[in-house]
């Protein structure tokens, strides 16, 4: 093969992943969440209360909260957001005091790799179809009293979802 073939070749096959890389990143970037939880059909976002903030970025004590919180009843039913894989569960914390809510589920879909906490999951494999049922929302209140029960959500990369909502 000519070193102009050879170069050409490379030329095409970069110019392909490229456009392919595009169109990926621009697919994610449009993907918008459905509605998570019974009661919170518009997805509103945790604002400020007693214990804090629910935006990305917001200070937990020195750290920032890597994820953003979706307002959620105790006891609410969770939703899947778009059609997603079920990847495992996700322990929250190691403190047995918060033993109530220490409960997540991994899930990906339209793209996304994503974790949700404080949510009983019914099952932790398979798949489930936008607007099943992912499980039941556990009861915040029992160890954060006052707090506005949420759905955190965080991005498997801990980079801010809230483009997403």
């Amino acid at each position: 093969m000519t070193k102009s073939l050879a170069s050409g070749v490379k030329m095409k096959t970069a110019l392909l992943f490229t456009m392919v890389l595009i169109a990926v990143l621009s697919e994610c970037q449009s993907v918008k969440f459905g509605k998570l939880c019974s009661g919170n059909s518009s997805n509103q976002k945790r604002t400020s209360d007693s214990w804090g903030q629910g935006k990305y970025g917001a200070s937990r004590g020195g750290r920032a909260h890597q994820g953003l919180d979706i307002v959620c009843g105790d006891g609410a039913t969770v939703y899947a957001p778009f059609d997603v894989k079920l990847n495992g569960k996700v322990t929250v914390y190691t403190d047995p005091k918060k033993a109530a809510i220490n409960n997540g589920i991994n899930l990906s879909g339209e793209g996304l790799c994503f974790k949700l906490f404080y949510v009983k999951p019914d099952k932790y494999s398979g798949e489930l179809k936008k607007g099943e049922k992912i499980g039941t929302m556990l009861p915040m209140q029992s160890v954060y009293p006052g707090i506005t029960s949420h759905v955190h959500v965080q991005m498997c990369d801990k980079s801010d979802p809230t483009k997403y909502f």
